[in-house]
C-alpha cells in the first residue's frame, strides 16, 4: 500500500500518535520535509471540515506537532465594515464575545471533531497526494538544478517514439530524447545509461531533468573522468565539436609546460582515449592542441590533412587554407566532415584549395589586376605588373598612397609617382561621376545616397535592385542587403551598422512627432489662460460676460 494513502486513512480515522509516524514515515520515503506532510495533512482535514460546516465558512485545522491531536477551528474576523457576513463580524458584536476584541482580530470557535466518511476520506486522500507530490517535485528541482553540466548514471524506465525515460533515482527521472542520443544506438528497458544533464526545468507536471548523449560537454566531461590531468586543472579542454556518433575534435591545452596535453589525454597505448571511444559507441576522436594564434590553430584543427599556406580576412572571420593536390580529399573529410568540424571548432569560415588551384587563381588575379591598371591609368604593360607585384590591387590605392612609397618601386622616381597618382584620381573622379549619373537615373535618393559607408558602386546596385530610399533600406535585413552589394564586400556588423544608420530618421520622427505633441498640448494650455484671464490684471474674467 502508498504510504500516502495509509497518511489519508490515518487522517479519516482520527488516531492521534500514528498520524505523526505516518507524517514521518512518509516524509522519509519521499525525502521531503515532515513538515509538509503535516501540512498536507492540515488541508486535507480542512477541506472535509468545510465540505461539512460548508464551504463559504474560513475552517482552519491544526495538528499538535507533539502529540498529533487535531483541532478543528472557524475563524472569524473583526472588521470595520461588513463584505462577507458568514466570515466577518462588526467590532461591536465581537466585543460580546470578546471585551478586549480589535478591528483586523480573529475570533476562533472550536468545532467539534467530524466522522469522515468515504467520500471526505476518499477527498483527503486526494490532497494529501498531491501535497506531497507538489512537495517531492519541489525537492527535485532544488537537487537537480544545481547539478547542470554533470554526468549522471541512470536506468532505462522505458522508451516511447525514440524518447528515453532514464530512472536516476532517487524518484528522479530524466528524459533522453531522441535527438540528444547518439545516431544507431538503441537501449532497451533495465539498460544502464550514462548521460550529461544539459537543462532543467521546473514545469506543470514537475521538473523536467534533460539528458544528452551528443552534447559536445558530454565527451569534455568523459575526458575529464579519464585524465586526472585535466580534472586537477593542469590540461584545460578549451573548446569540443562532435559529429556524434561518427567524429569528433576536441581542442587541449596544457597550463604545465612540462606535459604534452595531447599524449595526457591519448595514455598510454591509447587507454584514456579508448574509453571515452567505448562509451561513445566507437566515435573517432582527434585530439589537437590549442593556440591563441588563429592560423596555427586552423591548421592542427585540419589535422591529418597537412597545410601549406593559410590566408586570413579577420574582418570577414574568414580563413583561405592551401593543401598539397593529394591532401584535399583528406583535408575536406567524407562528405565535408572533417572541415566542417574544424570550422566549428575554431569559429572560423575555412576555404580549402589546393596549390594547383591556388597557383591559377593567383595567376587569374594577376592578370585582371594588371589589365585594370592599363586601361584606368594608361600605362603599358610592364608598369601595370609592378604595381602589381608591389600589392597594389585598386586604383584607390594608387590615387592616395604616400608619394615616398610609389617613389620607392624599382624603376619609378618622384615624377612618375605623380603622375601616376594624378591618373588614378583622375580615373576615380570620372568614375564616380558616372556612377552618381546611373544611380540617379535608377532613382535613388539623395538622402539614401548620403548613408555613411555606401559606395558609388553600392548605390548603383541598390537603385537596380529597387532599393530607391531611406524607407527601402531601413526594411531591409543584414543578409538581405550583403545577398545584393556581395557577401565578400561587406561584412553582417557592417551591413547592421548601415540598416540601423537607415532606420535613425525612424526614431527622429517619433520624437520630433512627441514634441509637437508637447507644443500643442502647451498651445491649448496657454489659449485657455488667456480666455479667462484680463490681458491687462491677469484678473479672472467670467466667460460668459
Amino acid at each position: 500500500m502508498d504510504t500516502t494513502e495509509t497518511a489519508a486513512e490515518s487522517t479519516a480515522l482520527f488516531t492521534h500518535p500514528e498520524l505523526l509516524l505516518v507524517a514521518d514515515t512518509v516524509a522519509r520515503e519521499k525525502g521531503i520535509d515532515r513538515e509538509e506532510v503535516l501540512d498536507a495533512m492540515e488541508q486535507a482535514i480542512q477541506k472535509a471540515g468545510r465540505s461539512k460546516y460548508g464551504h463559504e465558512h474560513d475552517i482552519r485545522a491544526r495538528i499538535d506537532r507533539k502529540t498529533g491531536e487535531i483541532q478543528l477551528s472557524r475563524y472569524i474576523e473583526v472588521a470595520e465594515e461588513i463584505e462577507n457576513e458568514v466570515t466577518q463580524i462588526t467590532l461591536d458584536t465581537a466585543r460580546q464575545k470578546k471585551s478586549d476584541a480589535e478591528i483586523g482580530e480573529f475570533l476562533v470557535d472550536p468545532l467539534p471533531p467530524i466522522d469522515f466518511g468515504r467520500i471526505a476520506a476518499q477527498t483527503a486522500k486526494q490532497v494529501i497526494v498531491q501535497k506531497v507530490r507538489e512537495a517531492e517535485r519541489k525537492r527535485q528541482y532544488a537537487e537537480f538544478k544545481d547539478r547542470v553540466g554533470e554526468i549522471v548514471n541512470g536506468m532505462v524506465k522505458r522508451v516511447e517514439f525514440g524518447n528515453i525515460l532514464v530512472d536516476l533515482g532517487g524518484r528522479a527521472e530524466g528524459i533522453l530524447r531522441r535527438d540528444d542520443g547518439i545516431p544507431r544506438e538503441h537501449f532497451s528497458n533495465g539498460d544502464r545509461v550514462r548521460a550529461y544533464i544539459y537543462d532543467v526545468r521546473e514545469e506543470v507536471r514537475g521538473p523536467q531533468i534533460f539528458l544528452s548523449r551528443s552534447h559536445p560537454q558530454f565527451m569534455a566531461k568523459l575526458f575529464g573522468q579519464e585524465v586526472p590531468e585535466i580534472y586537477d586543472g593542469i590540461i584545460e579542454i578549451k573548446v569540443v565539436a562532435r559529429d556524434p556518433g561518427s567524429r569528433a575534435k576536441i581542442a587541449v591545452l596544457s597550463n604545465d609546460s612540462g606535459i604534452d596535453p595531447v599524449g595526457a589525454c591519448v595514455g598510454m597505448r591509447g587507454s584514456r582515449v579508448q574509453a571515452v571511444v567505448a562509451e561513445l559507441q566507437g566515435e573517432k576522436i582527434d585530439i589537437i592542441q590549442w593556440s591563441a594564434d588563429p592560423a596555427t590553430f586552423i591548421v592542427n584543427a585540419l589535422a591529418p590533412a597537412e597545410v601549406t599556406k593559410v590566408v586570413l580576412d579577420e574582418e570577414a572571420n574568414r580563413i583561405e587554407v592551401v593543401v598539397p593536390d593529394d591532401q584535399l580529399s583528406l583535408a575536406i573529410g567524407r562528405r565535408g566532415q572533417n572541415v566542417r568540424l574544424a570550422s566549428q571548432l575554431t569559429g572560423w569560415d575555412i576555404d580549402i584549395l589546393t596549390e594547383a588551384e591556388e597557383s591559377d587563381r593567383r595567376t587569374e588575379e594577376f592578370r585582371s589586376r594588371s589589365q585594370l591598371f592599363l586601361e584606368a591609368l594608361d600605362v603599358d604593360e610592364v608598369i601595370a605588373q609592378l604595381l602589381v607585384t608591389e600589392g597594389f590591387s585598386t586604383v584607390e590605392e594608387v590615387a592616395f598612397v604616400p608619394i615616398e612609397e610609389l617613389s620607392t618601386i624599382e624603376g619609378f622616381d618622384e615624377d612618375v609617382a605623380n603622375e601616376l597618382r594624378e591618373r588614378a584620381r583622375q580615373y576615380l573622379e570620372v568614375r564616380e561621376a558616372e556612377l552618381t549619373v546611373r544611380h540617379k537615373a535608377a532613382g535613388v535618393t539623395d538622402e539614401l545616397a548620403g548613408v555613411e559607408g555606401l559606395t558609388p558602386e553600392m548605390l548603383v546596385q541598390l537603385g537596380e535592385s529597387e532599393i530607391r530610399s531611406l524607407d527601402d533600406l531601413a526594411d531591409l535585413a543584414s543578409d538581405e542587403l550583403r545577398e545584393i552589394l556581395g557577401e565578400s564586400t561587406m561584412t553582417e556588423d557592417r551591413a547592421n551598422e548601415i540598416i540601423m544608420a537607415a532606420r535613425a530618421h525612424w526614431f527622429d520622427d517619433e520624437e520630433t512627432n512627441g514634441d509637437a505633441a508637447e507644443g500643442d498640448a502647451a498651445a491649448v494650455t496657454e489659449e485657455t489662460t488667456d480666455d479667462t484671464t484680463d490681458a491687462a490684471t491677469g484678473a479672472p474674467v467670467d466667460p460668459s460676460a
